[in-house]
């Protein structure tokens, strides 16, 4: 049950609605003096009656936006989050942090559901989580006609556009649920990705009224973004050679099919990792069971498909790695965002191949994608998806900064603290790649599309240009082609350039099954005096060691971007605290980071507090944290000071 601990209702903050109690609950429940930028706007505007939308990114502290007005509003706060496998740990967050928060879904009995509707009514709760299905539900709808709602939350709002990346057609109920309420309160939709036309989609789905909008840009300064193209056998290589440079921490490797998280994660634990795997093909109790040894760090790395993560708290996730290149950049984005959600310093990895874009072709044309869908819609999604997949290449083969890629795809022009177009946490801007010409490359696949007359897919394409003698190319008088044998480079890389130059314009790839190239708008650029093309190729780094102990024994270099970075000494204590983290943890069956984020970990390491005051004085130590916790830390750093 979600609602054996915590706080009466009578012990919330008992005060008028405004900004001063608000910023009351944010030291005293989440130990914090301040609002990041955007919460206060946003807490402001649903404390004044006003619906709002939330464009902030991972690790911006979008869910205190509708935490702290559910806390000082009278009455219940209903937060609509699209997994219910994740409720209960936000809800046991909450919780820990004084909160009487309660969850409503199918994983309770009737009996239970019914116990939890009862207490609601009764006043003992402040925030519940439920489904989008959940609104549909007459019995939710009559018990929710009876309580006082003074918000609603619209959590992972992309959801309601057929526009976006995780398009769930319960969320487009969401808007008919609100009408039905007898009084119309507050709602506040969030979300980390959304294009200007995703926004446009949620504000008119949802029917938000005049809504409080904030972008406070995609920008995540304390991530590092890096791009390797690998064959699918350097793939497990490169990865173990990465865990092995990130002992300890916590992390995730994205795989598109459930074939390659079942294949990655038995030859990760073979070889003495401590993984667990995640993908809808396993039953619910193995599921439940990887993700709670994931969030409690007893298998701190994560194998799974994108139907891991989605509204994931856990906060120490040092790292993220994609074994497949996604379908868009927005999932990109999202998943990569999952690391360093507490703005400690974190690793973004994408490893790809020529294969991973045809098997993201695949999905989209797939009728078992859109089978929820009439054709219209269907055929609307299609489009969509093919459009983000052509910008997630761009970013597969771009040679500028990737910070500003991604940046320049969601309409964020913030500038870069230095004010050129480089940043120090990207692999291109880091020089970690050699650029090759490949102009005389491009032009020929160009040259031979427009003989073509754009009937054709890559591989002829590629074949054509390199002379290739296959019983096709005779067949078709193809050697007859002025383009025919012009091409000396390897079959992977001409296709890897026909990719970037659909990407970038000159080249256009069609829809379907069997997409054919054609000429793009900028094909004229080709044959131009000064036309240059040229793509990108990873410095060869050296070969990673294959045995256990050589992983065990490594350690990770320090860590030199965003924020956060201490000294050794400081990551002599950082360990001992994360081991009484983890202690104390298992001991109040929750998951480490809810006793403390590694940032909160970091700050204790750096002030070395001696007493309750200096505690509370640590970024996100509480009132109810330092009452919890405070005697534990406070002994452990003393023992470390004296050398213990």
């Amino acid at each position: 049950m979600a609602d054996i601990q915590g706080l009466s209702a009578a012990n919330m903050v008992a005060c008028e609605p405004t900004m001063e109690a608000a910023r009351a609950a944010l030291s005293r429940y989440y130990g914090y003096d301040e609002f990041r930028p955007g919460q206060s706007q946003l807490i402001g505007a649903v404390l004044a009656g006003r619906d709002a939308l939330g464009i902030m990114p991972t690790g911006a502290g979008k869910s205190l936006c509708y935490q702290i007005p559910g806390i000082v509003l009278p009455g219940l706060a209903l937060v609509v989050s699209p997994l219910v496998s994740l409720m209960k740990d936000q809800v046991n967050a909450l919780i820990d942090a004084g909160v009487r928060g309660s969850f409503l879904n199918s994983t309770l009995t009737p009996g239970q559901q019914r116990t939890v509707m009862a207490r609601a009514e009764a006043g003992t709760y402040k925030i519940m989580y439920v489904a989008p299905e959940r609104l549909a539900d007459p019995v939710f709808r009559e018990f929710a006609s009876r309580v006082e709602i003074p918000l609603i939350a619209v959590d992972e709002a992309h959801c309601v556009s057929q526009w976006g990346q995780d398009f769930r057609p319960a969320y487009m109920g969401i808007a008919d649920f609100i009408d039905s309420l007898p009084k119309r309160p507050p709602v506040i939709a969030l979300t980390a990705t959304a294009t200007d036309k995703v926004r446009r989609d949620v504000s008119a789905l949802l029917g938000l009224q005049n809504p409080e909008c904030v972008v406070t840009g995609y920008d995540r300064t304390n991530l590092k973004f890096g791009v390797e193209k690998l064959n699918p056998k350097q793939k497990r290589a490169r990865i173990a050679q990465f865990i092995t440079e990130h002992p300890g921490d916590s992390g995730i490797v994205y795989c598109s099919t459930r074939k390659d998280v079942d294949g990655l994660s038995g030859w990760l634990a073979a070889e003495g990792l401590p993984v667990a795997r995640y993908h809808a093909g396993m039953h619910k109790d193995e599921r439940d069971d990887a993700q709670e040894r994931f969030i409690n760090d007893d298998a701190p790395i994560m194998v799974a498909t994108n139907a891991f993560g989605m509204g994931i708290d856990k906060s120490n996730v040092r790292w993220v790695v994609h074994y497949n290149m996604p379908k868009s950049l927005e999932a990109y984005y999202q998943e990569a965002g999952r690391a360093g959600r507490d703005g400690e310093p974190s690793e973004c990895l994408l490893l790809w191949c020529d294969g991973d874009v045809s098997t993201c072709r695949f999905f989209i044309e797939s009728e078992s994608e859109y089978s929820q869908f009439d054709p219209e819609a269907a055929e609307i999604a299609r489009a969509a998806q093919r459009r983000m997949l052509e910008a997630m290449v761009g970013y597969c083969h771009t040679t500028g900064c990737l910070r500003r890629y991604i940046l320049n795809y969601f309409g964020d022009e913030t500038p870069f603290e230095n004010g050129t177009s480089e940043c120090a946490n990207c692999s291109n801007c880091l020089g970690e790649f050699e650029s090759i010409d490949v102009t005389q490359v491009a032009r020929s696949c160009v040259k031979c599309v427009r003989e073509l007359g754009g009937a054709f897919g890559k591989t002829l394409v590629a074949d054509i240009v390199r002379g290739s003698k296959s019983q096709r190319v005779f067949e078709g008088h193809f050697e007859t082609l002025d383009s025919y044998g012009t091409v000396k480079e390897s079959n992977s890389l001409v296709k890897e350039v026909i990719e970037l130059l659909a990407s970038e314009g000159l080249l256009r790839v069609s829809e379907g099954k069997y997409p054919t190239v054609g000429l793009g708008e900028r094909s004229a650029e080709a044959f131009a005096e000064d036309f240059e093309f040229s793509i990108k190729q990873m410095k060869k780094a050296a070969s990673p060691k294959n045995d256990k102990t050589s992983r065990a024994a490594a350690s990770p270099a320090p860590a030199t971007f965003g924020a956060g970075a201490v000294s050794a000494g400081d990551d002599a204590l950082f360990e001992e605290l994360r081991a009484l983290r983890k202690q104390l943890a298992d001991a109040g069956n929750i998951a480490p980071y809810m006793v403390f984020s590694d940032r909160t970990l970091r700050d204790m390491c750096v002030r070395r507090p001696k007493d309750a005051l200096d505690f509370l004085e640590v970024n996100g130590v509480g009132s109810r944290k330092l009452e919890r916790y405070g005697e534990a830390f406070l002994d452990a750093i003393a023992k470390f000071e004296a050398g213990e």
